[in-house]
């Protein structure tokens, strides 16, 4: 299944990145050599970590990445651009090399999950589109792990098309739902494009068109006689809807030697019917009737139906996975961070009053740190110049506590970015969404400690720094404070 969007995206850009391109084009800077990080600043909801995704959708764009007549003409229409830099823009083509974390990476607040090293021009453009995807994806990938973790392997769909925010939000969300961990999608487009199995049922008007709610679902179950699921609380669902259903399986299907799937629940109590329904399915030897719950539902509202012991099978999840109402602004951010000069590499810092605004300077490489038993205890930044050595007790600095003497001892080491493109070029095929889909499970089975994964107070990863890293931060933020006293 293709991945791609056809659709030329290139005038998704705010204002100012292209005035500014103008400004270095203006200035014969536009191929400067400069690197940008992508990062975020807090995890979703309070959660313990993020999962990476859209990274496919970013290469896709930058490697697309292009102006053709119209846009030229309408760039011309503002009267703001110099004629050599329209005319520039007409055969420009995306120059830079991308390191990337791989798509489907648990991932933690300040360190990079996208580099992007380039001419200046080329990395000024393309900032709002490539946040805009990593932002939308990332987030509904992470609230989406915490529904399926509150589901506690009942099968979770992404049914949430209706209340996103426009259409490429479904599509892409159902996407990202995916890798966190949905089994489905009722959003058909998101499966044509991306293989995503689909499911799907019946609506109330499908119920309320019929003469009665009987004639509804024995039309239903003639036409889909495989995989039938009745929504059973248009009218009452214990005194008429699970009473339909079971006759419906008994005068309908099983003469057909079919079996009734399910039946879904959408308002009400749903602790209190789906246990009422499960007794009634049961006493009429429907014991492998699956009960499907909808409306309204997230991680907390599915954790208490669950603690409630409510007889619920499967969720269908909409409004608040797909816009993740709980906490909808991911805030990934897109900063400089070094300045080549000739055979030197400048770092950059942004200084702000607000602590956790400073950022990390500086060209770099990041690693996971894992013990003995394969669990991630930290990650770690290092000049881009240094490799790790931890077949010793390596030390490092806790950026939080300074003037603590740690050491990693009797650990391994993982770097977590790769090279994805290089001038313009993916450097390898993309992955399947199956195969990103069970990257994300590998790592939460077995490396991401449950600690950070609890809903409420999670463990915090640490991201420490190799003393050189350290110190070449430090100098920065030091000469930084000198030129304000001066």
């Amino acid at each position: 299944m293709t991945q791609s969007d056809p659709r030329n995206l290139s005038m998704f850009m705010d204002l100012y990145e292209s005035i500014m391109a103008n400004g270095y084009h203006a200035a014969s800077k536009a191929d400067d050599l400069v690197t940008f990080d992508m990062f975020y600043r807090k995890n979703p909801d309070g959660g313990g970590f993020a999962i990476f995704a859209g990274l496919e959708q970013v290469l896709d764009y930058l490697e697309n990445f292009h102006f053709d007549e119209a846009d030229i003409a309408y760039l011309r229409s503002l009267n703001i651009f110099r004629p050599e830099f329209l005319e520039w823009l007409k055969t420009y083509r995306f120059r830079g090399t991308v390191y990337a974390m791989p798509e489907g990476t648990v991932m933690y607040p300040n360190e990079p999950m996208i580099t992007i090293y380039a001419p200046l021009a080329d990395a000024q453009l393309i900032e709002t589109a490539i946040l805009a995807e990593v932002n939308h994806q990332s987030l509904i990938a992470t609230k989406t792990h915490r529904i399926v973790s509150a589901a506690q392997g009942r099968s979770v769909a992404d049914f949430g098309a209706r209340r996103a925010h426009n259409m490429d939000a479904a599509v892409y969300g159902a996407r990202a739902a995916y890798i966190g961990g949905a089994n489905s999608t009722s959003t058909i487009l998101a499966g044509q494009m991306f293989g995503i199995p689909v499911s799907g049922t019946m609506a109330h008007s499908w119920v309320m068109y019929h003469d009665d709610e009987y004639a509804a679902f024995k039309h239903f179950a003639e036409l889909y006689p495989d995989s039938c699921i009745l929504l059973v609380d248009t009218y009452n669902v214990l005194e008429s809807g699970v009473p339909n259903a079971i006759r419906v399986a008994k005068e309908v299907l099983e003469p057909m030697g079919k079996r009734l799937k399910g039946i879904r629940l959408d308002s009400g109590d749903l602790a209190y019917l789906s246990k009422e329904a499960r007794a009634m399915l049961d006493a009429a030897g429907l014991k492998d009737c699956i009960i499907v719950a909808s409306n309204s539902l997230d991680e907390f509202t599915i954790r208490s139906l669950l603690e409630q012991g409510s007889c619920i099978d499967s969720f269908g999840v909409g409004e608040r996975l797909i816009t993740a109402k709980s906490d909808p602004v991911f805030g990934a951010v897109y900063k400089l961070v070094a300045v080549d000069k000739g055979q030197a590499c400048l770092p950059k810092i942004k200084i702000s009053e607000t602590f956790e605004k400073i950022t990390n300077p500086g060209r770099k490489r990041l690693w996971r740190i894992y013990d003995k038993q394969g669990h991630a205890i930290a990650d770690l930044i290092t000049l881009d110049t240094e490799t790790p050595d931890l077949s010793v007790p390596y030390r490092y600095v806790d950026p939080q506590k300074p003037w603590r003497q740690s050491c990693f001892k009797d650990c391994t080491i993982r770097e977590l970015h790769e090279k994805v493109m290089e001038n313009g070029k993916r450097l390898k095929s993309p992955p399947s969404l199956d195969e990103i889909r069970a990257f994300v499970k590998k790592q939460l089975d077995s490396e991401i400690w449950p600690e950070e994964q609890r809903f409420e107070n999670p463990h915090h990863h640490f991201l420490d720094m190799s003393p050189s890293y350290y110190e070449m931060k430090m100098e920065l933020l030091q000469d930084a404070q000198n030129k304000v006293h001066h």
